[in-house]
């Protein structure tokens, strides 16, 4: 079974251009120091999404008991299971109706 590649017009562009022999290689130093600086990007990128803030919200004391039992049957703390719901909200991972 073959899988289409599907390709952004950035992805397609750099595609064309190693087919069409129009790059140019960089030295090993050159390399490194890309590839330093890009992973302390990246670092740096996780690091500041992935900051808690602390929110209050009031919800119906109904929902926080099914929630509650939501959580119990997936093994982990209520407000864990929250913070996961709307993770996978925000993320796309689970529509909201």
């Amino acid at each position: 079974m073959h899988t289409k590649i599907i390709y952004t017009d950035e992805e397609l562009a750099i595609v064309e251009a190693v087919e069409n022999n129009n790059y140019t290689s960089v030295s090993k130093e050159e390399f490194e120091t890309l590839k330093q600086s890009l992973q302390i990007a990246a670092a740096q990128t996780i690091k500041q999404r992935s900051k808690r803030k602390a929110i209050s919200i009031r919800l119906l004391e109904d929902d926080i008991i099914k929630l509650k039992a939501m959580a119990l049957n997936e093994g982990i703390p209520y407000q864990t299971y929250i913070t996961h719901v709307i993770h996978k909200v925000t993320t796309g991972q689970l529509r909201a109706s």
